[in-house]
């Protein structure tokens, strides 16, 4: 014989039932859903870590006999260095007594896979120099930083976007502020990526005249010419581990929403070449025709 196990009436046995028609239901929603293969995340399509640093690396080139390393004491003081392979080497390096801008050992670290692994990984954290020798550059980045800095990077994203200029938008590292990056096929000179950088800041606050722009820093590159016996200031680098567990140092879209799939992402950004950056200069630097009758006066022969 059956108990009653608490019913009082078929009603409630009936409603019962229900409840485990609908759990029954859910269950084998479940079960399909694990039989089926996984689904691809954030990552997808899965990369390798090797084709995940190629893709990093011909986005974000600069230069590659030297980088800088993020450091913090601990009194909480933190900033940059450039790495030396002899850093801290008993015998060889005297810091703190002897900096490193005066000492006869100094021995600069290249830039290769491995280090770009330990940064995405989350093991240390790079900044590149973005400025080559040659007064070139692969890419150019304008910094937003606190104040209106989500409008104001968006108002740039919307300019680049009237002039179908491809480009990517990453949250820095602290959260409070914002990375615009635009990537070239090949080198360029600083001079033109910089002048690109301005006309689009010019038209981003004619779209937006209300906006301050008091939280754009500055663009990377910051020079049009390597310093003398200097390296240009350095950019850190996005996608750092560390970083991106705190929902920073990541890509987004024009609206500042968080973007599924950052690799996919980067591998499908589209770059500018050489000779639509002339013509974008026609368009939208101010000071392209000064810059075209410069380059004319520079070059005409002696």
């Amino acid at each position: 014989m059956l108990k009653s196990d608490g019913f009082q009436s078929t009603a409630e046995i009936d409603a019962r039932l229900a409840e485990l028609e609908q759990e029954k239901k859910q269950l084998l929603a479940l079960r399909e859903q694990l039989q089926q293969p996984p689904s691809n995340t954030s990552d997808s399509p899965l990369y390798s870590p090797e084709q995940k640093i190629a893709i990093f690396r011909g986005l974000f080139r600069g230069r590659a006999d030297i980088f800088a390393t993020r450091w913090q004491n601990k009194q909480g003081r933190s900033g940059y260095s450039v790495a030396c392979n002899n850093e801290w080497v008993q015998g060889i390096c005297h810091k703190p007594r002897i900096k490193c801008q005066d000492c006869n050992h100094r021995q600069f670290t290249e830039l290769n896979d491995q280090i770009i692994y330990r940064h995405l990984a989350g093991q240390q954290v790079v900044g590149l120099y973005p400025l080559m020798h040659d007064n070139t550059c692969y890419f150019l980045a304008a910094d937003f930083d606190k104040g209106q800095w989500q409008e104001e990077v968006k108002a740039m994203s919307k300019a680049c976007r009237k002039f179908a200029i491809p480009h990517a938008i990453e949250i820095s590292r602290s959260g409070n502020g914002a990375h615009l990056w635009i990537f070239f096929n090949e080198k360029v000179p600083a001079k033109e990526a910089r002048l690109l950088g301005f006309g689009l800041l010019d038209k981003a606050m004619e779209f937006y005249p209300n906006l301050l722009f008091d939280s754009y820093d500055r663009l990377f590159p910051n020079q049009d010419i390597l310093p003398e016996g200097g390296f240009g200031n350095l950019i850190a680098l996005p996608l750092q581990k560390e970083a991106r567990l705190s929902g920073n140092s990541s890509f987004v879209d024009n609206e500042l929403n968080g973007i599924q799939g950052q690799w996919q992402y980067l591998a499908n950004i589209k770059r500018v070449s050489c000779s639509t950056l002339t013509k974008l200069l026609t368009q939208i630097s101010p000071n392209s025709a000064l810059f075209k009758e410069q380059e004319v006066i520079e070059n005409r022969p002696p």
